[in-house]
């Protein structure tokens, strides 16, 4: 009887050799969707990220190594060590790739060449290998061999110039957008270069850079500068190209307004009992609000301080025009919303008594549903499982491995 398959991406395999943010959030999607990740980790310390806390799960250890950071990307694998330093282990990994359908690696440009681990190298015992390589500025170019780091790329890639306030300082974005906007572009040239090989039987290296993939996240505000010249500059939390879309202040704090179009401008109006400005020739389109920021602001300003958040939300939510609250974390989670779309899961944890909570994949498949099968991995649970399974290896060569440190 065929074996039905539940997931999209059930039977592929994968031989994850990243570490940190960009490269396990790529594999984390592609495990969510039924792969199979062999991640490959260094013996005794493992992916850097599982040291960048805390917080740490365990944090009763001397030397813990579950850090929040490490689980929030590390979902859906098996954990693999091998020492890729050393011959017996280049071999080993070699050994584990000719089973494997994709290599992802984020080591820095040229980097593996030295392992034998490359794509020219991998290709001629894998012709139909899937190979992606996930670096700070890509396999070509003048920074080619420079290490990237999502902080480094979101100020050379211009999202810190336009974020912060008018008068202020350039500012990063709060958590790492380059990192993992790189991951999810990786995931869709993996699956694209996963259909390629179906219709026509040949791998491939793909190439996926952090520099590009944040210049190309700069959309349309530097689709704006192209096409007039113009440097966009920082707006604080107002639209370059909306207007009211920005944080306002109401009777009792910090609330966002996103009118995008002049229905829903005139509805406000309406609420507001500014019944005059939807028809006031310098508001009347957004084009005009635009070019009128300033002083339409200056009425607004007024006009919030008189309702509270809840009264303003309560009120415009019924008339289809989005306002809400800035929510803190504790916020997010708490909110009815977030809370019916099931944004937080729970899953057992080998190194934890409890139940821990992960945030869940926003990926609603209907036919062939996101899995949530194995939490994050402890370093090198499933290195005898993965070798036996892959490689037929028998105990006493295992217990060899690990006495020689390859494992």
């Amino acid at each position: 009887m065929k074996k039905i398959i539940n997931q999209p991406l059930e039977g592929i395999n994968v031989f994850d050799l990243t570490r940190v943010l960009a490269g396990p959030t790529c594999t984390q999607v592609l495990g969510d969707l039924g792969a199979n990740i062999i991640k490959v980790e260094r013996p005794m310390s493992g992916d850097d990220s599982r040291n960048l806390g805390p917080p740490y799960l365990d944090v009763e250890n001397l030397n813990p190594q579950e850090s929040a950071y490490y689980l929030s990307v590390n979902r859906n694998k098996n954990s693999v060590t091998i020492d890729l330093t050393s011959k017996k282990g280049q071999q080993l990994a070699r050994e584990l790739i000719k089973k494997c359908d994709v290599v992802v690696e984020n080591f820095r440009a040229g980097n593996l060449k030295q392992y034998g681990l490359d794509y020219k190298s991998l290709k001629k015992i894998k012709p139909n290998l899937i190979y992606c390589s996930i670096t700070g500025f890509g396999q070509t170019g003048p920074y080619a061999s420079r290490g990237g780091y999502d902080y480094l790329v979101q100020a050379l890639g211009g999202i810190m110039s336009i974020t912060g306030q008018e008068n202020g300082d350039p500012t990063k974005i709060g958590v790492g957008v380059s990192d993992i906007i790189t991951g999810l572009y990786s995931c869709i040239a993996i699956l694209s270069a996963l259909r390629f090989r179906e219709k026509t039987s040949k791998g491939q290296q793909i190439d996926v850079s952090l520099l590009d993939s944040q210049v190309s996240w700069l959309s349309y505000v530097a689709q704006s500068y192209l096409i007039s010249n113009i440097i966009p500059m920082r707006l604080g939390n107002d639209h370059p190209s909306i207007v009211p879309y920005q944080t306002v202040k109401a009777k009792d704090g910090l609330m966002v307004i996103a009118i995008a179009n002049d229905n829903q401008f005139k509805k406000f109006c309406k609420f507001a009992k500014l019944d005059d400005l939807f028809l006031d020739e310098k508001f009347k389109t957004n084009s005009k609000r635009v070019k009128n920021r300033k002083p339409l602001n200056n009425i607004l300003k007024k006009v919030f301080m008189k309702k509270t958040i809840k009264q303003w939300v309560d009120g415009l939510v019924k008339l289809n025009v989005p306002c809400g609250p800035i929510n803190n974390i504790k916020q997010v989670f708490d909110d009815p919303q977030v809370i019916s779309r099931n944004m937080k899961i729970s899953m057992k944890h080998k190194k934890f008594k409890k139940n821990i909570d992960l945030i869940a994949s926003p990926i609603n498949l209907e036919k062939s549903p996101v899995a949530y099968k194995k939490s994050p991995p402890v370093l090198g649970e499933d290195t005898n499982e993965i070798l036996k399974k892959f490689l037929k290896l028998e105990n006493d060569e295992i217990k060899q491995l690990r006495k020689e440190k390859i494992i």
